[in-house]
């Protein structure tokens, strides 16, 4: 095993910091940095006087010495003034290992098995799915079985495996991809014949599509009586989700995971996509993955589920995950076997680590415990850096304008959520019409109902803002937002939110009155009083609420009424506010429709520029 793990090829090592070695130089006309330089060091790379360049830039209106650091458009002007070319490189060293692009050689790549997430809407099968494919492994296959160790597991199929991670969530899903982890090849999307498609088959759809993973439709329960699959067929096309029996791209299977029909087809369905994406991997290197899931096992310590997706990991290997670091002390499959090696698409559960990694971390094994050990270190550092710039890629709609005529910003992601569908496609109809030269508008959903945490995660994944309309967050939905940076911006007439978007694309600001939430009571009980009306007995679930303050009672996540606080009491006693966690009863001005469940948010409007 040692001369095995010695003939490995640490790609890494062969290929960091070429740029380091020289961060400048004068390559066939070309002057290539990797890194802001000096006055003096500019001429000496370029072999003219340092006094001529400081003579130029002065000429310009620049006063710099030969000591001064020069930034990039200097170091181009200076450039094109004496004939040569210039090329900015960025500096990726072992440090960053994911986002080193290390080329195999052909003659080492091999097929891998895909890595397949199978999504949907809740009820519609998924879990039944995975159980039925587990439970086809019985007859005596390899891998397999109902007893699972860990969150992801293998199938094999014609001789072919078939790895399937066992994270049906969309939540999952986009928590992953958020994080930078791009660990699925396939999507399988189930849906019931008898029910067709539902808002979490949408939100699975757009998570799948944001992340350009190739969809397979399973329409499941075609054993139901009302089943019909033409249905869900014509329902998806609304969504881009077109069959291959009527032009589309799309593989759709027919099945019924509870009689457990239709699965192998199913399976022959993923093999043939594989097939067209030609998923190929290098066994012969160190390992590189993703970390699937981790937890802190009283008796073993930090233990982590690991998708190998390039390389081969192997017991005693030493490990970078995350800005943890460890030797690999031992590594398991699904059935709690004990491994000695761990191919591409491989998962296995390794402990050993020095601290709990997150999901989504990836990993890279190295040569020695130093090398790993150093590279965790400096991981950990450029984290805490990162954390404190507190710049999670996500945009608001303030740094729009700069963005875009910077030329750092080409496309717009919205996430939109209204009071109804037809609001919802009137609204995405309009934004999209926005989009000009310089940047395009893409609603990367719509859809109504209240604003949740998937669709906070989502916009996180991928940079976007929230637009409601006639909708509104929780309180925990909202705090959500505020620790993950995501903005969300909430309007009640459609030409507002419109006239919003395009004011920031075309660089206009205007004072504008801006909503600050005070607080939010849940109601408990409902108290019908004659000569006064209908009182709703609350409770403060955050923040405070104010007598005479502006508020809206939110059903579902819907706006049902605005309007006023008449009334507010403690008891039998008025008051001018009511803090989180204590009891009230509220009067809502003019309105006695309210029902038990209901949210009466209470707010303020603010002027802002």
């Amino acid at each position: 095993m040692k001369k095995k793990n010695d003939e490995r090829i640490s790609n890494v090592k062969q290929n960091d910091n070429k740029a380091n070695k020289d961060y400048a130089k004068v390559n066939s006309g070309v002057f290539v940095f990797t890194k802001s330089i000096t006055v003096g060091e500019l001429a000496k790379k370029l072999e003219v006087n340092a006094s001529d360049i400081i003579k130029k830039l002065f000429m310009q209106g620049k006063m710099v010495n030969i000591n001064q650091y020069l930034d990039d458009d200097a170091i181009g002007e200076i450039c094109l003034e004496y004939g040569f070319d210039f090329k900015k490189e960025e500096i990726v060293d072992e440090v960053d290992f994911e986002k080193i692009n290390i080329e195999d050689d052909a003659k080492d790549l091999v097929e891998r098995p895909p890595v397949v997430t199978i999504m949907g809407h809740v009820d519609h099968g998924k879990t039944t799915l995975i159980d039925a494919i587990r439970n086809s492994n019985l007859a005596g296959e390899e891998f397999g079985g109902i007893s699972q160790e860990i969150g992801a597991y293998q199938k094999i199929c014609k001789n072919k495996k078939i790895t399937f991670i066992d994270t049906p969530g969309h939540e999952a899903f986009s928590a992953m991809r958020m994080r930078g982890a791009s660990v699925t090849d396939i999507v399988v999307l189930v849906v019931a014949a008898d029910d067709g498609v539902m808002p979490q088959t949408i939100e699975a759809i757009d998570h799948a599509k944001a992340a350009k993973v190739p969809i397979i439709v399973a329409i499941n329960k075609m054993d139901m009586p009302g089943a019909d699959p033409e249905k869900v067929i014509n329902e998806l096309m609304k969504y881009d989700i077109i069959a291959e029996k009527y032009g589309g791209e799309n593989i759709v299977c027919e099945i019924s995971a509870k009689k457990k029909q239709g699965i192998d087809e199913l399976l022959e369905a993923i093999l043939v996509q594989a097939e067209m994406l030609e998923l190929k991997a290098n066994p012969k290197r160190y390992a590189i993955g993703t970390v699937l899931e981790a937890n802190l096992d009283k008796g073993e310590g930090p233990k982590a589920t690991l998708l190998v997706q390039n390389g081969t990991l192997t017991s005693n290997d030493y490990i970078v995950c995350g800005t943890s670091f460890g030797k690999v002390r031992r590594m398991t499959n699904e059935h709690n076997q004990i491994l000695k090696e761990a191919l591409p698409s491989t998962p296995v559960s390794v402990i050993g680590l020095s601290e709990v990694p997150l999901a989504g971390d990836r990993f890279m094994a190295f040569p020695t415990e130093k090398q790993a050990k150093d590279i965790a270190s400096k991981r950990q550092l450029k984290k805490l850096e990162e954390e404190r710039a507190a710049n999670n890629g996500v945009t608001s709609l303030d740094d729009l304008y700069n963005k875009i005529h910077e030329g750092t910003l080409s496309q717009i992601n919205i996430v939109l959520k209204t009071d109804s569908t037809g609001s919802a496609e009137a609204c995405k109809a309009s934004l999209e019409k926005l989009g000009n030269d310089q940047v395009k508008i893409n609603v990367i959903r719509a859809a109504s109902g209240g604003i949740t945490e998937s669709d906070i995660l989502l916009a996180k994944a991928s940079g976007a803002i929230i637009y409601g309309f006639n909708v509104r967050p929780t309180a925990v939905v909202r705090k959500k937002a505020e620790e993950d940076k995501v903005e969300i911006r909430l309007h009640r007439i459609i030409y507002a939110l419109i006239e919003e978007v395009e004011d920031a694309i075309n660089g206009l600001t205007k004072k504008e009155e801006v909503e600050h939430v005070l607080g939010q009571a849940e109601v408990r009980n409902i108290f019908k009083v004659s000569k006064v009306g209908t009182v709703a007995g609350s409770y403060v679930i955050d923040g405070e609420m104010h007598r005479d303050a502006l508020c809206r009672v939110i059903r579902d996540g819907v706006v049902v009424y605005e309007g006023k606080i008449e009334t507010l009491k403690r008891f039998k006693d008025d008051a001018k506010t009511v803090a989180s966690g204590f009891e009230c009863g509220i009067k809502v001005e003019n309105f006695n429709d309210v029902h038990e469940g209901d949210i009466i948010e209470n707010y303020e409007l603010r002027e802002k520029e």
